[in-house]
């Protein structure tokens, strides 16, 4: 399936948001997914598996995180620098911002000629944990969080003291998590602390742990392993055509 880039502007709470949306070019409408990147922002791997999504039939929206804090179109290098500045906006940028950000987006794709209003969320790294609070919005149906970071720390934004992991009840879609065993952003302790606090509610969810480092889905650097991003991404697929799709309506 050939895809249409475009870019639009979106205004939040905090500013304009300079957004890439990827879509299917054939006519017709498609299920919306707000697709987080990492810190580093909108990066040739995050366009690329945006493109993928899209062409699996899908309006793919990627904003960019730190609107309020670079100028419009910036991209942080994959290097010791953009990693550093990346992770200091992490924790400038108010909560309240990431999530104006998210309910911006969902009304876009909502209110967007080529979707359906059928809602998915995906991420990753920081991406992860804004896909997995994006879904306490309860148009959300389903969400992928490719290794999640700082939900176990609650340590998202200025003040370094989020409440994500206390909102999960407010979930109502599906919840796909995806970790690497050998990545040291989240250990093991950090992955039980999610694990019990999502068993201990009543959302839906799969758990997937594999042998794999922190970003093995980047298709760039050291630690992309191809054969675990294509099993990987299958996963994200089968979800959300399962539940962005018609045939999920339960009885």
């Amino acid at each position: 399936m050939t895809i249409t880039e475009e870019v639009a502007t979106l205004d939040t709470p905090f500013g304009p948001m300079r957004t890439e949306v990827f879509r299917p070019s054939a006519p017709g409408r498609y299920p919306g997914i707000l697709f987080y990147s990492e810190i580093f922002q909108i990066t040739g791997p995050i366009r690329r598996a945006a493109a993928q999504l899209a062409g699996h039939g899908y309006v793919v929206a990627v904003p960019e995180i730190y609107h309020e804090l670079e100028p419009a179109g910036t991209v942080l290098a994959y290097d010791e620098a953009g990693a550093e500045r990346g992770n200091a906006h992490k924790t400038t940028k108010e909560l309240a911002s990431y999530d104006g950000d998210a309910r911006a987006v969902l009304d876009f794709l909502t209110g967007h000629p080529n979707c359906t209003g059928k809602l998915g969320t995906m991420g990753i790294c920081i991406g992860g944990h804004l896909a997995f609070r994006a879904a306490t919005n309860p148009d959300v149906l389903a969400a992928t969080c490719f290794y999640a970071t700082d939900i176990h720390k609650r340590s998202l934004a200025k003040g370094m003291n989020d409440n994500t992991i206390d909102r999960i009840p407010e979930i109502q879609g599906e919840l796909l998590m995806i970790w690497g065993l050998q990545d040291p952003h989240i250990p093991r302790e950090g992955r039980a602390t999610v694990y019990k606090a999502i068993a201990d509610s009543e959302v839906r969810f799969t758990w997937h742990e594999f042998n794999g480092a922190h970003a093995f889905l980047r298709d760039e650097g050291p630690r992309y392993d191809p054969a675990l991003a294509r099993v990987t991404f299958g996963l994200a697929l089968e979800l959300f055509a399962r539940k962005l799709g018609e045939g999920d309506l339960r009885a």
